[in-house]
């Protein structure tokens, strides 16, 4: 249990050091643009929009690699898991601190996505608030498996994951305003390619395949 928190610990005080980061980035960002600063997003902006649901959809990823990592001794999954927790907490720790920073509420009465056009899409079904997302009852098995079964369940449903987050932070590049929020919705989409590939191989090596519509895994 020490060993749990610890991890958990360690990806809480990278998201503190990000969210310390924000106000400079921030102003440097704004200082670039010219003497006026531009204005604050509004709360059902593209920018706040984007902040809340991401930081919800990452909140579910750091959840799910924890689940795993107590779940299998597989050094290549639990480094995966650990990197994906890491990455995560701290670009969540950065997303809210903008919301903090603009002075705007972290949670809307509008459905997920609304800021996209996509409101329709949020179900909240089982606990999925987004595509991609996992349900109530897919966490619930995952916690549940062990060895490899739980290392195949946790690379598809990852994989699905990044592909509804990829979907959003797209979305933000289309849209936002902001241009270190936009860059930052930029580097998820690269980065979070790079690791559907890496999935991809790994869940080869085991047998498997990651669902090809880009959904969850049925439970």
């Amino acid at each position: 249990m020490s060993k749990y928190v610890g991890w958990i610990a360690g990806a809480a005080a990278t998201a503190l050091v990000a969210a310390g980061a924000i106000t400079y980035a921030v102003a440097e960002d704004n200082a670039g643009s010219g003497t006026n600063r531009p204005a604050t997003p509004s709360a059902d902006s593209a920018d706040a929009g984007f902040a809340r649901d991401m930081a919800v959809h990452h909140q579910q990823a750091v959840e799910m690699s924890f689940i795993v990592r107590d779940r299998t001794t597989d050094p290549e999954v639990r480094r995966l898991a650990y990197d994906i927790a890491q990455t995560q907490a701290n670009q969540r720790g950065m997303l809210l601190g903008w919301l903090d920073l603009w002075g705007l509420p972290k949670v809307s009465a509008d459905p997920p996505m609304t800021w996209m056009g996509m409101g329709d899409m949020a179900t909240g079904k089982d606990g999925a608030l987004m595509p991609g997302m996992a349900t109530n009852t897919q966490l619930k098995k995952l916690g549940g498996l062990s060895g490899r079964q739980a290392e195949v369940f946790y690379l598809q449903l990852m994989t699905a994951h990044h592909k509804g987050g990829i979907h959003m932070a797209e979305g933000c590049v289309d849209r936002c305003t902001v241009g270190v929020e936009k860059r930052l919705a930029q580097g998820m989409v690269d980065a979070q390619r790079s690791e559907i590939r890496l999935m991809a191989d790994m869940l080869e090596k085991r047998g498997a395949a990651p669902v090809a519509d880009g959904t969850a895994p049925g439970s």
